[in-house]
């Protein structure tokens, strides 16, 4: 292992990284192992062709990303597969995920997807032979695909999410160019070519706006034919609430009600045909199973990004609490991944309920929220060991699907008062 835990604790010290302070050394000797990274972020572009007003890369409080190229070097994309490779290695793992995300990752076209994908492969096959399945997404916001692009993707095994507010042009009016022109003709192409290859159409993703009637939205994506859908809550934090949910306001939960409303939807008309990531992960936690997504849940995180220079951080979502937050003062050029995984960040994100808020732990919904986002709960002061800016809206949505399966599974309740 390169560099090793010990190599990074000057940037630590030096950082400006309000987590919770943990002494990881006594963890790992009292037994808390860590757990391996499975999901590997690989930023090909760092620039995007739109400025949506709500983006938490361009319109946060971390602005790092003037300070990183443009597109990401070749020397980058070789030595990110070499060190995804090793992790796979050191570990045993048996499947990973490689996420290629900007910016926009498709400026410039398809080729460079094509060719980290590639980088991965290779590598990973040279250390795992075929023990190691390597599958690969890239998520974009669908204003280039064509069909010739689509193809080249498939070809490679890359499937492809796009990101969208709704199904209709008035849904997606935050989600314009530099120019402040709408993006809709554009993705509204891209999604048509998608929807005939539904071999490497991941689905959609869509952040959610109380401006929209919900049964719309999700009626209205559906007409787009998703494989699966995720409804993700603006990021946000106490800091910097999201609309709606003001200081004085912190109580009330429209997102959970919004929320709520769009299950209804989902359950009683429309949940076999597509999956909405949010609603499962919380119904299988309801009935005992382990989470795997970050809004939800428990499970430790197992997902890590590299930015354009080589970087290795924490996930954009971040960006939102405060300049350079997700930094964990690592390069793939000086670190492993087995280095990051002592980062007091990731191992704060690995604890459960060993990071969380004292008033957190005598929640009833505890075991399913789990605490909410990590970085939507961020409190200048006093860092992320806070409940979540949406704790009420999370609350309602849990205790709205715990009522709604109940009947249908022939179960009792799901959840203490």
């Amino acid at each position: 292992m390169q560099g090793g835990a010990g190599a990074s604790t000057d940037v630590h010290a030096s950082a400006p990284w309000p987590h919770r302070l943990l002494d990881v050394p006594a963890l790992r000797r009292a037994g808390t192992p860590p757990v391996p990274f499975r999901q590997f972020v690989l930023k090909l572009h760092s620039r995007c062709n739109l400025l949506c007003t709500y983006c938490y890369v361009y319109n946060a409080a971390d602005d790092s990303w003037r300070d990183r190229p443009s597109r990401i070097p070749d020397n980058v994309l070789k030595r990110s597969a070499q060190r995804i490779a090793e992790h796979v290695a050191a570990h045993g793992l048996r499947r990973i995920r490689v996420e290629l995300h900007g910016g926009e990752p498709l400026l410039g076209g398809a080729e460079t997807a094509l060719r980290q994908i590639a980088e991965v492969h290779a590598a990973v096959r040279a250390v795992s032979g075929t023990l190691c399945e390597v599958q690969a997404n890239v998520q974009t916001n669908g204003t280039l695909l064509t069909e010739p692009m689509v193809r080249r993707l498939a070809s490679s095994g890359i499937r492809v999410g796009v990101s969208l507010d709704g199904g209709r042009a008035e849904h997606n009016k935050r989600r314009v160019d530099h120019a402040g022109r709408p993006s809709w003709g554009a993705v509204t192409r891209g999604l048509a070519v998608l929807a005939e290859h539904p071999e490497v159409y991941a689905g959609i993703l869509c952040t959610i706006d109380l401006d929209l009637d919900p049964e719309d939205v999700y009626d209205s994506l559906m007409e787009f034919r998703p494989a699966a859908l995720d409804l993700l809550l603006p990021h946000a934090n106490w800091a910097s609430p999201p609309p709606g949910k003001g200081p004085s306001t912190a109580g009330s939960a429209p997102y959970g009600e919004w929320l709520a409303r769009a299950f209804d939807r989902w359950f009683d008309d429309g949940r076999y045909r597509t999956r909405i990531r949010l609603f499962t992960e919380i119904i299988g936690l309801l009935l005992g199973l382990p989470s795997g997504a970050e809004a939800v849940g428990l499970s430790p995180i197992v997902a890590v990004l590299v930015d354009t220079d080589g970087s290795i951080e924490q996930v954009d979502s971040l960006k939102t609490a405060y300049q350079r937050a997700p930094s964990t003062g690592m390069t793939v050029f000086r670190h492993s991944f087995d280095d990051v995984l002592e980062h007091p960040g990731i191992v704060a994100r690995q604890l459960g309920t060993g990071a969380l808020a004292d008033e957190c732990l005598s929640c009833p919904v505890l075991q399913v929220c789990g605490g909410g986002h990590y970085a939507h709960r961020y409190l200048k002061g006093s860092g992320f060991r806070n409940r979540s800016v949406y704790c009420a809206d999370l609350e309602v949505l849990i205790r709205h699907v715990a009522r709604r399966i109940e009947p249908v599974l022939g179960l009792g309740s799901l959840l203490p008062d």
